[in-house]
């Protein structure tokens, strides 16, 4: 990485800080890791890195794998189809109106080109940070010579090895290249014709939602095989959990709007509907029936009206009342949506982080794996007022982390509570 980045920049001290950045380690459970080498998964650096250290591989598809394997400008007519064409054509001219159309019928069970034109080859290729997908028009056994030939390039370029597992040759006609979350296929359908009356989809790149992406989405707010509800949100208002399913389900269907089968998702949305009428009826001790009437509603979207949930909440005179609503978003392909950069987030409301703390046995101010132990105050507030004495190592660490909680080992924790100065703090 250091001596790619070399090439074009001559700082030292920037490729120091690379350097001293892949090799700080990281956190994960409470429990720090060392990187020896590499950039660990998840690193806000680790898209740009991917992107340098990977320009050498675009470089070589770009000059060596593209001009190699992309030959000929047209594919060949298929001799078949076009005869069935001509005949019918006949047909017609002649007054024989029922061949022409058993003719027409037959014809379009063909392919218009040659799909087996020795002539004609395309290579595609598209990289986003470190996932790459290679659309190839060729027979199977140019597709695994590609494959070979990019494992022998990462492995003595660029010291990369190729994963034998995620590397998959898929045939898109019949089956899903998976890419950004995305299934990549090739569409077919005779059936589906255009206002010409032609066949208007085959061999055109479609993007669709996999099914085991809804199948995930849907577990999460189910028990049992049946809509749930999620008991750690009754505490909040109802605006606040309309909100909160509204958030999570808008995350899901605006990463989708390219997808030609993004109507799929009202199966998740059945599902996160019935989760939350569950929650509202726990929390009100009511019944999932009262619920709904309660909140149901109809509301205009761009494409006609339709039916949600939906909470408003009144202000004070002369402000707008606040609306959330779960719903309300048509379930339409967009063929010119713009997607952001991030796949949707759930936001989970954890209880456990204390207990993960805990359960890491290492003191948070020293680094004591002995006798480790919970010290908590009232509030941080009492923390922060100013005026006081200078503030102890322990007070500072809980502020910076904005946390009532501390996990210290049992010396330091009696050292807080006589006010005496604790352990050397933990560098790292």
């Amino acid at each position: 990485m250091l001596s790619i980045l070399g090439e074009k920049l001559h700082d030292n001290r920037f490729l120091r800080l690379i350097q001293n950045m892949i090799q700080t380690g990281y956190l994960e459970d409470w429990t720090y890791h060392k990187t020896p080498c590499g950039s660990p998964q998840g690193g806000v650096v680790s898209p740009i890195l991917s992107n340098i250290y990977l320009d050498k591989l675009d470089q070589f598809v770009e000059q060596k794998l593209l001009p190699a394997y992309n030959q000929g400008t047209v594919r060949k007519r298929n001799g078949r189809y076009s005869s069935l064409i001509k005949q019918a054509a006949k047909s017609r001219k002649r007054g024989d109106y029922r061949t022409a159309k058993a003719l027409l019928k037959e014809a379009r069970k063909l392919p218009v080109m040659d799909t087996s034109d020795a002539d004609y080859r395309r290579l595609y290729y598209v990289r986003y940070a470190d996932d790459t997908l290679f659309g190839f028009a060729g027979p199977k056994e140019e597709v695994e010579e590609i494959k070979r030939l990019l494992g022998e390039y990462l492995r003595e370029e660029l010291k990369l090895e190729l994963s034998q597992e995620k590397t998959l040759i898929t045939h898109a006609t019949t089956q899903a290249a998976r890419f950004l979350g995305y299934g990549i296929v090739v569409q077919q359908r005779d059936d589906k014709r255009g206002r010409n009356g032609r066949r208007c989809i085959n061999a055109n790149i479609g993007l669709r939602v996999p099914r085991e992406v809804i199948e995930k989405k849907r577990a999460y707010y189910m028990r049992k095989g049946k809509a749930a509800s999620r008991p750690i949100m009754i505490a909040d208002d109802d605006f606040t959990i309309i909100s909160h399913y509204q958030e999570e389900y808008r995350g899901v269907v605006q990463y989708y709007p390219l997808a030609v089968n993004v109507c799929w998702l009202y199966r998740l949305h059945w599902i996160m509907e019935g989760s939350l009428l569950r929650t509202l009826a726990a929390k009100h001790k009511s019944t999932i029936r009262k619920q709904n009437r309660k909140y149901k509603t109809t509301i205009e979207t761009p494409t006609g009206p339709m039916k949600c949930l939906q909470v408003v909440g009144k202000r004070e005179e002369g402000k707008k009342p606040l609306v959330a609503q779960f719903g309300g978003i048509p379930l339409r392909r967009n063929p010119k949506a713009v997607l952001v950069d991030r796949e949707p987030q759930y936001v989970k409301h954890e209880r456990n982080e204390l207990l993960r703390r805990l359960l890491a046995n290492t003191c948070e101010i020293c680094g004591s794996t002995q006798q480790c132990q919970v010290h908590h105050v009232h509030k941080l507030a009492d923390l922060r007022q100013e005026g006081r004495r200078e503030k102890a190592v322990w007070e500072k660490i809980m502020i910076a982390r904005r946390r009532k909680t501390l996990i210290v080992c049992h010396e330091c924790h009696v050292a807080i509570h006589a006010g005496k100065p604790t352990r050397q703090p933990l560098r790292t």
